[in-house]
């Protein structure tokens, strides 16, 4: 009888050993990576005409205001714009801009410092706050008349 009562406590610590665990837990969805659109622009001269980026552009005065205008979507930290004006003749730096963060489509900035009849090239370039490999490059010729 002993035996049996051994036998029967033993086959009880089996059958709950060997009952279902508890259920496993759901999987975690991963979240939903958006990619960053490529950034591209256009920078006008006036407003809403893009400048043709093989020619010279003739500034009327020491100064001239350009719209940078973004065209792709806007990434969602935003961008940084940097504008750079260089002597051709010597490369020295007639001009900086920069806007450290904007969430603005277009953007004027007035060149400022131009000297007439030295050629000189700008550089703009708008590159994404959230991903800083996304950036993109225009330059132009501008001389002041």
């Amino acid at each position: 009888m002993r035996n049996y009562k051994i036998l029967i406590v033993s086959a009880s610590f089996v059958l709950f050993a060997c009952s279902k665990g508890g259920d496993s837990p759901a999987p975690v969805t991963p979240p939903v990576v958006v990619a960053e659109a490529d950034i591209t622009f256009k920078v006008e001269i006036p407003a809403n005409t893009e400048i043709d980026y093989t020619k010279i552009y003739g500034a009327v005065g020491g100064s001239q205001d350009i719209n940078i205008n973004v065209t792709s979507a806007l990434p969602k930290d935003g961008v940084t714009i940097d504008v750079k004006v260089t002597k051709d003749a010597d490369n020295t730096a007639v001009f900086n801009k920069n806007i450290s963060s904007t969430t603005a489509a277009t953007n004027t900035i007035s060149i400022s410092s131009l000297s007439p009849g030295v050629l000189s090239t700008a550089t703009v370039v708008v590159t994404s706050k959230t991903k800083s490999t996304n950036s993109a490059t225009k330059t132009f010729k501008i001389a002041a008349k």
